[in-house]
Parts: structure tokens; C-alpha cells; sequence
């Protein structure tokens, strides 16, 4: 039987740590390792994640985190499985774009031929704060042909209002206000 968004937020909830100052002060770090320490736990997670999002050829994960829920979405949803990297971590071909982090600036890349043309994409992390990542891995896929069908989160920092970036569906099983 299905659970209710608000008893997987409510198990959800109680599993996430919150670690301050890390990686660097100021920073309270939403620490997501007790919810995977929990197999039934993150079953109902990544069936929360996989559900209702039509047709996806492709699951973009962004590192590293997103790597996590990435591998096993993609057995749920038959797709394939991209990856989003910093800089220089992938060993073939890749296009790039610099963009501006919550706290400092990156590089983001992915293989020239994760993604091809006319594929609906799916693109998933662990956490959404500002959405500069996000929005680096979105015009990532659109560059190589691919149409973002939405961005999938565990946590999203709502009170930073990374929403306002996106033009796609945004879906976060918690939200912090």
C-alpha cells in the first residue's frame, strides 16, 4: 500500500541530520546518510522520486549526491543514467559551464554524449539551496538536445527561493522554510 507524502516527509524528517558549520561556517549541512542507512526507508524515497513524471529516457545525476538516488531511479524509471561532474572527473569528451555556488563559483560537466537530442531527461540531487547547480546541469542537457521534463530533490532550502530559476517542474520532498 502507497505511504502518504506526509508520512515519508514525517520519516524523512526525523532521518536527516543537520550538521552546522560544514563545509564551512555558517553552512548548516543537511546530512542525508541516516536516510540511506535505512533500505526501506530509501525504497520509499526513490518510489516517491520515480513517480509521476511521464517519459524519461535519462536520469541526470549531479555529483556526488545526486549519484546516490541517480543509479537506482533509473531501474525504476527505464532510463539511462548521466552524470553531472566538476571539473575535470570525467574521462572522456565533455562540454561545460562555470556557474556561481551558495558558496563560491564551479565548473560542471558531462560526457558530450550523455544526453542525446529529442531525450526527456529527468534531473535529480539530494539537495536544491540556491539552484546554480541545478541550473548548470539544466542548460547542460539543453545544449546537448535534451528537454529537462523536471528537477527532483530531497530537501529544498525554500527561504532562498531557488525556484524562481527554473521554467521546468520542481518537485522536494521537504522544504525548509
Amino acid at each position: 500500500m502507497p505511504v502518504s507524502d506526509e508520512t515519508l516527509i514525517r520519516d524523512i524528517s526525523a532521518k536527516v541530520r543537520n550538521i552546522p558549520d560544514f563545509p564551512k561556517p555558517g553552512i548548516l549541512f543537511k546530512d542525508i546518510t541516516p536516510v540511506l542507512q535505512d533500505p526501506a526507508l530509501f525504497g520509499r524515497l526513490l518510489d516517491w522520486m520515480a513517480a509521476d513524471w511521464g517519459r524519461v529516457d535519462a536520469v541526470v545525476a549531479v555529483e556526488s549526491r545526486g549519484f546516490l538516488f541517480g543509479a537506482p531511479l533509473v531501474e525504476r524509471l527505464g532510463a539511462g543514467l548521466a552524470l553531472a561532474r566538476k571539473a575535470g572527473k570525467l574521462p572522456w569528451e565533455t562540454v561545460a559551464v562555470d556557474y556561481a555556488l551558495e558558496y563560491g563559483t564551479a565548473r560542471l560537466e558531462m560526457h558530450a554524449d550523455s544526453i542525446r537530442p529529442g531525450q526527456k531527461v529527468l534531473l535529480v540531487d539530494d539537495l536544491l539551496a540556491t539552484g546554480g547547480t541545478a541550473a548548470a546541469a539544466v542548460e547542460l542537457v539543453r545544449r546537448l538536445g535534451g528537454e529537462v521534463v523536471g528537477l527532483c530533490f530531497v530537501i529544498e532550502l525554500a527561504f532562498l527561493e531557488p525556484r524562481s530559476r527554473f521554467d521546468v517542474p520542481v518537485r522536494s520532498l521537504l522544504q525548509v522554510p
